[in-house]
């Protein structure tokens, strides 16, 4: 595929990426951001694109990324930015609710992530705390394979385990 027509084949998309980055964002003005930062990194990682395969989905599956890494610098991010005149950064407090429903399903869930093996449990619990793959690997001393591998099948048994919970899985 030539440069132009790439180009052209992105800009064709152009509309249909604004409307996707509705569904992820709900407010126009993040969602035309995330439109124009899919754009640009589609143009920087543009030989990275394998021809004849299907262009759409490539450039979606990169709005797709760019949305789950913001949203994750985001939930990971503490602090907010106090617009007065003295500028003062505040650590945000989570609001943390403890009603007895939510302390039962804590106990019952962390009770069966604490019943598996500790060759499943160790790299399943790096990787809900944020730890990336190859992390895992480094820090367990593990082949990345294996990293993903055991995180699967750690997923696998609860859900097994914990049938009325699958919902939120889907």
């Amino acid at each position: 595929m030539s440069t132009l027509e790439f180009n052209e084949a992105l800009v064709d998309l152009e509309q249909y990426l604004r409307s996707f980055a509705m569904t992820y964002t709900r407010n126009r003005e993040d969602a035309d951001d995330l439109a124009q930062e899919t754009i640009m990194k589609a143009v920087v990682y543009r030989n990275h694109y394998v021809p004849h395969t299907n262009f759409k989905a490539w450039v979606f599956t990169i709005m797709r990324n760019i949305f789950i890494n913001q949203y994750r610098r985001k939930s990971k991010s503490s602090v907010i930015f106090d617009h007065s005149k003295e500028q003062f950064l505040i650590n945000q407090v989570q609001e943390q609710s403890s009603n007895p429903e939510k302390i039962l399903y804590e106990k019952e869930i962390n009770g069966h992530i604490g019943n598996l093996g500790d060759e499943y449990r160790n790299p399943f619990m790096m990787h809900v705390e944020g730890y990336k793959y190859k992390e895992i690997s480094e820090e367990l001393k593990i082949p990345i394979g294996t990293v993903k591998s055991r995180i699967f099948i750690a997923r696998k048994k609860l859900m097994d385990l914990l049938p009325e919970y699958n919902y939120l899985a889907t």
